[in-house]
């Protein structure tokens, strides 16, 4: 069986000796196909690829190996990470080991203004509780330090640091966070939570550049993206969608285009922070007018409803496990949130809702009914981005209302958030069959979108893949909550046609189909047969976008 537009000359590439697993339902396998004009011109067998091959037809030999549609990770911050410049503290589990890396660090930058570390894990901490000044200033000295979690949702300082940026028991809520206070003294802690709703903001990002902090700098920002993007390349997304973005990080896009870095395609999310006016709407608006292309597209608008359950600010119907009363805060009263979204969804704006607890995602959905209920059914494609925690009543939800679960298989891993992790922990083993319910939203008939949510987990999508059929630690071992894994046919389908439909980009993508775009990898290892445990070890060994070669391993 074939599928093929009329054959009237040669085709710019073929690619034969494949075992092609389309992704496409009326022809799930091939053995070859052609390009033309960067679009996918037939699909068939390797005995009738010879009818598209010219003199100057690129030949490519898979040499039998797994080729799929190119992976589009439907949530990757490649603007944030990781940073060069930065201590790296990914992996570091103590707080002594952090002063450690920390001060080789300085050691080695002796004259350095700042001291600026990344992807520091909670968990570090001794106690279960957040970080402190004190905790840092044994390692920095009177150098200012600015150090981000893991999960770019928090920053923690030292002493220097809150001097620096003028952070005292009067001013605490600043343009890039909420300072914690000491219960007893009312002075600041060091620890400032919601960085990911205000410090990547518009306002947030400049009031950094303009204290100082060279992380924000437009150079540092830069070279994050470019090696971001690189990375995307290599491990075989051929579409990434960033999540949270300014207008002015658009400029960020077009520079890597104009150099040749953008190889992956680009779908931008503009940020919406509370405070967001009609006229900054009108604005969006216009960006999505003026970056409509199949190389970068700007519309959809990211929102947050609550942060994140590692220290405890993911709004949970019940209360946090040995915490009292607290069960988090969303950022907008359940009314208002409906309001907006309704407003937005009126205005035509798709939207991605970061949400973590199970209140947050209620309240989400429960906007998205008001919506539906409003404005009239419409194929808005809204996101709800995370899924962490998930109350079974609202799995059914998802696919009544067409909401899309946007989520990360691999922050389900046993060792990031399973028992004795911080995750686990703060929710409790009576909730933990809420946890990242895959399973279940599949089964229910929800649209799911795999992502790495790059860089606060690995970017590879054999990572997520295997996670996502396993839910085992990377190095193998028991298994958290097994009963929500999925197969890999669905993993591989949720890293393709998955986010395709997600982001209204699957007449183009996400299948390997006569017509769309010729976006495809070449997989050292058949993860479609593999054991499971040697799906992270694939790579991929060719990446064509748009029928160009754009990476080969070991070049």
């Amino acid at each position: 069986m074939s599928r093929t537009t009329a054959p009237t000359g040669p085709a710019d590439l073929v690619l034969t000796g494949a075992r092609i697993h389309t992704v496409d339902p009326e022809l799930p396998a091939a053995e070859a196909l052609a390009v033309r004009d960067g679009r996918i011109a037939w699909l068939g067998a390797d005995a009738d690829a010879a009818h598209w091959t010219g003199p100057d037809t690129m030949v490519l030999d898979a040499g039998g190996k797994l080729v799929l549609p190119g992976f589009i990770d439907a949530h990757n911050h490649v603007r944030l990470g990781s940073d060069d410049a930065c201590v790296q503290l990914a992996g570091v589990r103590t707080l002594d080991a952090i002063h450690h890396e920390i001060r080789t660090w300085h050691a080695a930058h002796p004259d350095a203004e700042w001291i600026e570390a990344e992807a520091f894990d909670y968990s570090a901490i001794p106690d279960g509780r957040m970080p402190r000044a004190t905790d840092l200033d044994p390692a920095t000295g009177d150098t200012p330090a600015f150090v981000l979690s893991y999960d770019v949702h928090t920053a923690w300082l030292n002493t220097a640091a809150l001097r620096r940026l003028g952070i005292d028991r009067d001013h605490t809520s600043l343009p890039f966070g909420e300072a914690e206070t000491d219960p007893e003294t009312g002075e600041p802690t060091g620890f400032v939570k919601d960085f990911a709703v205000k410090g990547l903001s518009r306002d947030g990002h400049r009031a950094l550049k303009e204290l100082g902090v060279p992380w924000a700098g437009a150079d540092r920002q830069y070279g994050r993206l470019a090696k971001s993007l690189d990375d995307a390349v290599r491990f075989g997304i051929t579409t990434v969608v960033e999540p949270q973005n300014s207008l002015d990080d658009l400029s960020l896009f077009e520079r890597a285009r104009a150099e040749g870095r953008l190889r992956s395609r680009i779908v931008a999310a503009l940020f919406h922070p509370r405070g967001t006016t009609d006229a900054d709407l009108d604005d969006f608006a216009a960006a999505a007018g003026r970056f409509a292309d199949d190389r970068l597209r700007v519309g959809p608008l990211k929102l947050y409803i609550d942060d994140v359950v590692e220290p405890r600010t993911a709004a949970l119907l019940e209360p946090y496990a040995g915490c009292g009363h607290h069960r988090g805060e969303t950022f907008y009263p359940a009314a208002e949130f409906g309001e907006l979204l309704v407003k937005l969804d009126a205005r035509g704006f798709q939207c991605f809702v970061h949400a973590t607890g199970d209140r947050g995602i209620r309240t989400v959905l429960d906007a998205v009914e008001a919506a539906r209920t409003a404005n009239g059914p419409r194929d808005a494609r809204h996101q709800v981005v995370h899924v962490e925690c998930l109350d079974p009543a609202d799995t059914a939800r998802f696919a009544e209302l067409g909401v899309v679960a946007c989520m990360q298989p691999r922050h389900c891993a046993p060792e990031i958030a399973g028992p004795g992790q911080d995750w686990a922990e703060n929710v409790g083993p009576e909730r933990w069959h809420k946890a990242w319910p895959m399973r279940s939203l599949h089964s229910a008939g929800a649209v799911l979108a795999f992502s790495s949510d790059w860089n606060v987990a690995e970017m590879d999508p054999m990572i997520g893949i295997y996670t996502a059929l396993t839910r085992q630690p990377l190095g193998g071992g028991v298994a958290w909550q097994p009963e929500e894994t999925v197969s890999v046919e669905t993993a591989v389908h949720a890293y393709t046609m998955g986010s395709a439909y997600a982001n209204f980009l699957e007449e183009e993508r996400g299948s390997l189909t006569v017509g769309k775009l010729a976006d495809f990898v070449v997989l050292s290892r058949d993860i479609l047969r593999a054991a499971p445990e040697d799906i992270p070890g694939t790579v991929a060994e060719t990446v064509v976008v748009g029928g160009e070669i754009v990476h080969e391993s070991g070049r």
